[in-house]
């Protein structure tokens, strides 16, 4: 009886973690996709600019613009903004410029004070655009044929003023594999699934994948487009925020097969870029709740230690630092099981191979140090050789 009693005890004080994978799981059960939607362009298309901002990007641009022009869609023009790149960006994008008119490279003057560098340049190919849809995406990413029409018609079926595309993550590297996931996996337990998103009544549920955002020149100008989130660095997700509080429509669909994105390239890259925009952007998502604000950073800290404490009491027993009594080592081992069991199931559905699950302690250790980063450099933020100062929403 006493050892059942045991195993009792160990399985209650593992039940967090058990249930929260489970939560997870179920938060994120609702998303629909592109998949859905019709890839025919309608009869009487809306013409649509796409806008490309791009700061040294000279391995990304020539892939990114070219995916864009085979699109089935029949009137689009492409607006590369060449935003004072260091290396080929400009001349690369201004070859492909040469030998189609529907490309177009602008460069934006010198940032001003006060301003981010993508709000500014999406600002500046928003200034010189044509098209009755604005469609704003990042260098990095791959565009399927059929994107364009489908997120139009999506648009247009439900009486979207803004719908945001989140594609499928390519992932190289173990880094990426490892890293990527796991950060993806943490918004997911914050935000759900698509219909998540979509359906709150609530301003601070509201996000937006600036991969990928189309948006009415109408709505767009009625919430003072990027001028708006001109110094947020979470500039995408503010603006689907400001459309929900002007009383627009802002949603956020799937397009794993239409939309493709390789963030990062190296482990370098993961850090960099995810110390910008962990706490300075996510902070802003919150609730107008002064004391949650104040407990932010500590949240953010819970999802890497929750995962690393089992491990940690293990340890620290097997060391002989601290005495932990038998439930507590039952309750250990039980909420590793879990925790792979869980990290196994996400990877799979990620196309990663699951065998990354095991080493979940080494990405939670990452992306600790990553979140310490950010928080220590609150909201200071470097990124492409540019310094700037987020705003406090």
């Amino acid at each position: 009886m006493a050892e059942v009693g045991r195993f009792a005890g160990g399985v209650a004080l593992a039940l967090p973690w058990i249930l929260t994978p489970l939560f997870a799981f179920w938060r994120a059960r609702h998303s629909r996709s592109l998949d859905d939607v019709s890839p025919l362009a309608p009869s009487d298309a809306p013409s649509i600019s796409v806008i490309l901002p791009a700061r040294d990007e000279a391995r990304n641009i020539e892939g990114c613009v070219r995916s864009i022009l085979g699109t089935t869609y029949p009137a689009v023009e492409v607006i590369v903004v060449d935003d004072h790149s260091s290396d080929a960006t400009g001349a690369i994008a201004a070859a492909i410029a040469a030998g189609d008119e529907r490309v177009r490279v602008v460069s934006p003057p010198p940032l001003p004070a006060g301003w981010f560098g993508k709000p500014w340049a999406c600002h500046t190919g928003a200034r010189v655009a044509r098209g009755e849809l604005l469609l704003f995406v990042d260098a990095d990413t791959r565009h399927a044929p059929d994107l364009v029409p489908r997120l139009v018609n999506a648009m247009r079926e439900r009486a979207l003023d803004l719908l945001s595309v989140a594609g499928r993550q390519e992932m190289e590297t173990f880094w990426e594999r490892l890293l990527q996931v796991q950060v993806f996996a943490m918004l997911s337990i914050r935000y759900g699934g698509t219909e998540s998103v979509n359906s709150s009544r609530f301003v601070w549920d509201k996000i937006a994948a600036g991969q990928c955002i189309g948006v009415t020149r109408a709505a767009y100008d009625r919430v003072g487009g990027h001028a708006a989130v001109r110094d947020c660095v979470a500039e995408d997700l503010m603006l689907a925020q400001r459309m929900f509080r002007a009383g627009l429509r802002p949603a956020l669909i799937l397009g794993i097969r239409q939309l493709s994105t390789r963030m990062y390239a190296s482990l370098g890259e993961i850090v960099g870029g995810w110390r910008k925009n962990v706490f300075a952007g996510g902070v802003d998502a919150l609730p107008p709740f002064a004391p949650l604000r104040w407990l932010f950073p500590l949240l953010l800290l819970v999802f890497p230690l929750f995962q690393l404490l089992p491990l940690v009491l293990l340890l620290l027993d097997a060391i002989g630092v601290v005495a932990v009594a038998a439930p507590v080592v039952i309750g250990a081992w039980i909420a590793i099981a879990a925790t792979l069991a869980g990290w196994g199931v996400v990877y799979r559905r990620a196309g990663v191979a699951v065998l990354h699950a095991l080493a979940y302690p080494l990405g939670a250790l990452v992306l600790l140090y990553i979140i310490a980063g950010a928080l220590a450099r609150g909201r200071h933020v470097s990124w492409k050789g540019r310094r700037y100062v987020a705003r406090a929403s």
